[in-house]
C-alpha cells in the first residue's frame, strides 16, 4: 500500500521524569512501548515498509523493534546527529523510502494517539491528486496547536501557529500530526538543516500554489506531550475507547502483565496497567493508572490516574493523585501528592513528609 516515516526524535521534557531513562515513544503505555501501538496500527492498515526518524536515546528503538517483522512490517531507522525538526527529520529520512516520485508517504508523529482511518487518509490523498494532506481535528481551546482553516472543498487556506490573539483563532481545526506527501514533496524540503514542516514547508507549498488538503475526522485524538495525557491514553486503550492490535490482553478495566502480583482485597480500575513484576497490596486502590515493572503499591495505598515508574514504591496509605512517580523513586507511607507532583528518579520521601491536607 504505502511507506511511512515516523518521527520519534522529540526529548520529552513536558514529561519527566517519565523520560529521563526512557525515550517518550517507549514508555508503556497499555503494557508496550507506546511506539508499538503507532506501527501496529499502521501495519493494520496496510503500510508495508516504515523508516525512524530517531534522535534522542535513538539506540533503544532497534533492539526493541529489530527489523520490525514481529509487526509485520520492514522497518528500518536514521539517526539524527543534531535535531532537525519536523520537515529536516522527514527529509533526512527519505533517503532510504522507495516510493516513485508522484507516490503518497505517510508521515506521523510517534507521540500522538489516534482512532484516525489511516487507509482513509491514504486513498483520499490519492483521490484528490494532492500534493500533502493533512489530518485535522476539531478542539475546544485550539490556542496551543497549529490552526488549520479549509475552504468548502477542503483545501487548505492558511497555517496559523499557535494563535496568540483572539482575531487569529479563525477556525477550531488544528494540525493532528498525521500527514500524507507526495515524494517528490519531501525531496523538495531542504537537506541538512533543521526544517519545520508547519512553519516553513506548509506556508511555502500554499505561497508556490500547491494543492494541501485537509482531511477533519472526528475521531479520538490525543496528545501525549503531558503525563495526564500519556496516563489517560494508556487507560484508554486497555478499555478500549480506541482499539490498537498491539495491546497484550483482552479489553477491560485493568491489564495485569505476567510476573505481578495483585492481592486480594486490592482494588484495580478504570484501565489500570499493572506492569510485570509489580506488586499491588491487600486494599490498596488503583484507578486509572500505570504500575511500570516492577514497582510496589503498598496496602490500602490509593493511587488515580497517575504514573508509577518502575521499581519505585508507594508507601501504606500513601495518596497519589494526578501525578508522576520517577524509576526507582521511595515514597514513604502516610503521605498526600496531587494534581502535578512529581518525584524524581531515585527520590526517596519519608513517611507522612508531604500532604495537601491535614493529617487528622
Amino acid at each position: 500500500m504505502t511507506e511511512a516515516v515516523l518521527l520519534v526524535g522529540g526529548q520529552g521534557t513536558r514529561l519527566r521524569p517519565v523520560t529521563v531513562n526512557t525515550p517518550k515513544p517507549m514508555v508503556p503505555a497499555a503494557g508496550v512501548p507506546f511506539l508499538a501501538h503507532q506501527i501496529a496500527r499502521a501495519a493494520a492498515a496496510g503500510v508495508t515498509h516504515i523508516v525512524m526518524a530517531t534522535c534522542y536515546l535513538a539506540e533503544v528503538f532497534e533492539p526493541y523493534f529489530g527489523d520490525g517483522s514481529a509487526f509485520g512490517v520492514h522497518l528500518e531507522y536514521v539517526v539524527e546527529d543534531e535535531p532537525l525538526g519536523t520537515g529536516g527529520a522527514i527529509r533526512n529520512a527519505a533517503e532510504l523510502l522507495t516510493s516513485g516520485p508522484d507516490e503518497p508517504v505517510l508521515v506521523f508523529n510517534g507521540d500522538i494517539l489516534t482512532g484516525l482511518d489511516i487507509r482513509g487518509l491514504v486513498e483520499s490523498h490519492t483521490a484528490a491528486e494532492a500534493d500533502v494532506s493533512l489530518h485535522l481535528v476539531r478542539v475546544a481551546d485550539p490556542r496551543a496547536f497549529g490552526l488549520v482553516p479549509t475552504d468548502s472543498e477542503s483545501r487548505v487556506l492558511a497555517f496559523t501557529e499557535k494563535p496568540q490573539t483572539p482575531e487569529e483563532i479563525v477556525t477550531d481545526q488544528i494540525n493532528a500530526g498525521c500527514y500524507v506527501f507526495r515524494r517528490s514533496v519531501i525531496d523538495a524540503i531542504p537537506a541538512g538543516r533543521p526544517v519545520s514542516v508547519e512553519r516553513e514547508t506548509f506556508p511555502d507549498l500554499l505561497a508556490a500554489g500547491a494543492k494541501l488538503y485537509g482531511k477533519t475526522e472526528d475521531t479520538y485524538w490525543l496528545d501525549l506531550g503531558k503525563p495526564e495525557s500519556f496516563v489517560q491514553a494508556s487507560a484508554d486503550l486497555v478499555r478500549g475507547v480506541v482499539a490498537s492490535p498491539a495491546v497484550p490482553g483482552p479489553r477491560g478495566e485493568a491489564l495485569i502483565l505476567p510476573g505481578a502480583t495483585v492481592a486480594e482485597g486490592a482494588k484495580l480500575s478504570g484501565g489500570t496497567v499493572v506492569g510485570a513484576g509489580a506488586r499491588i497490596e491487600t486494599g490498596a486502590v488503583v484507578k486509572g493508572s500505570i504500575v511500570l515493572d516492577g514497582a510496589v503499591v503498598a496496602a490500602d495505598a490509593v493511587v488515580h490516574a497517575s504514573l508509577v515508574g518502575a521499581r519505585a514504591t508507594v508507601g501504606a496509605r500513601t495518596v497519589v493523585d494526578g501525578a508522576v512517580i520517577g524509576d526507582d523513586a521511595l515514597v514513604g507511607a502516610d503521605n498526600e501528592l496531587r494534581s502535578g507532583a512529581r518525584v524524581w528518579c531515585e527520590a526517596e520521601l519519608p513517611d507522612a513528609a508531604l500532604r495537601f491536607s491535614s493529617d487528622r
